[in-house]
């Protein structure tokens, strides 16, 4: 039975000791739920710091062949076309993935919704390989697309832009889905309201839908680049020139040793973890579209 102490707090029993600030606070704000999340997620995360970890010990220790690596031109040229072939398979995501979106978050359930959804992940489950090959059968020379651009001047195989197909392959799965996710959540009478006052169909989603989808579009596009500049098999099959830097740490790897390909890893990962935390640091700035929903 709880009685009433002298300090006042009818939860200590008779005898019992008041408790010392310091163990008060932290019963008052430890979550053992929240923590015990935190202990998991933080062995996650643990293996990907343990790997960088490794590779950054052993170019740390030799920082003079690492700035002679980073600084040469052909490590930056290569960054620099990797992250600008892979902003053109986004800029052409968003160009035509956005209608595809739509459309799919508009329409009703049917079997020919459930085929192009499965159609639009097929490049999530296939090994890079043979995404790759069947970027390379449609758009070689002789390929049903290949062959007719290439009469007209736009050539595929080891060129940029195979290089940029085979990552436009490889990322719209995580564009498409979601921007499908985002459409999905601005409610259908928003539109309704905006067709009552005489907005017609492209300007309700012009005005409406498309602002209050921004964040994920933002989103979409982050993780589509990221999937685009990573791809090493599927440009490989098209493209092994121009050098992207996956080929180039491949051709580097092959012909100089393990010694200059990881230097040119640990480059590419601080460069990449820089521009990433930015571009979500960014990401907040367009919450308040969504929230608003």
């Amino acid at each position: 039975m709880k009685t009433e102490t002298l300090s006042g707090d009818p939860l200590l029993g008779d005898g019992e000791a008041p408790p010392s600030w310091w163990s008060g606070r932290w019963r008052r704000h430890i979550d053992w739920c929240t923590l015990g999340f935190c202990i998991m997620g933080g062995l996650l995360v643990g293996i990907t710091v343990l790997a960088i970890a490794s590779i950054a010990s052993a170019e740390l220790a030799d920082p003079a062949h690492l700035l002679k690596v980073a600084a040469s031109s052909e490590v930056i040229g290569s960054i620099l076309l990797t992250f600008g072939a892979g902003a053109s398979a986004v800029l052409l995501l968003i160009l035509f993935g956005t209608p595809l979106a739509y459309v799919l978050a508009r329409s009703r359930p049917s079997r020919l919704k459930g085929a192009v959804e499965s159609i639009v992940d097929i490049p999530l489950i296939l090994p890079h390989t043979v995404a790759g090959l069947l970027v390379y059968l449609l758009f070689m020379r002789r390929g049903w697309l290949g062959a007719p651009l290439s009469e007209i001047g736009i050539a595929f195989e080891d060129a940029l832009p195979g290089t940029i197909v085979a990552m436009l392959f490889v990322a719209s799965p995580f564009y498409v889905n979601s921007m499908r996710e985002g459409f999905e959540k601005v409610p259908v009478h928003l539109e309704n309201v905006a067709r009552t006052l005489g907005a017609g169909t492209f300007t309700a989603f012009r005005t409406v839908t498309l602002p209050l989808s921004l964040r994920h579009m933002y989103s979409g596009a982050i993780l589509a680049w990221g999937r685009a500049i990573g791809e090493f098999a599927g440009v490989i099959m098209i493209a092994y020139y121009p050098f992207i830097i996956s080929t180039l740490i491949y051709y580097s790897f092959t012909t100089d040793g393990i010694h200059t390909s990881r230097s040119i890893a640990f480059t590419v990962i601080l460069v990449s973890f820089g521009v990433f935390y930015l571009l979500r640091r960014m990401t907040r700035y367009l919450g308040r579209y969504d929230d608003r929903v």
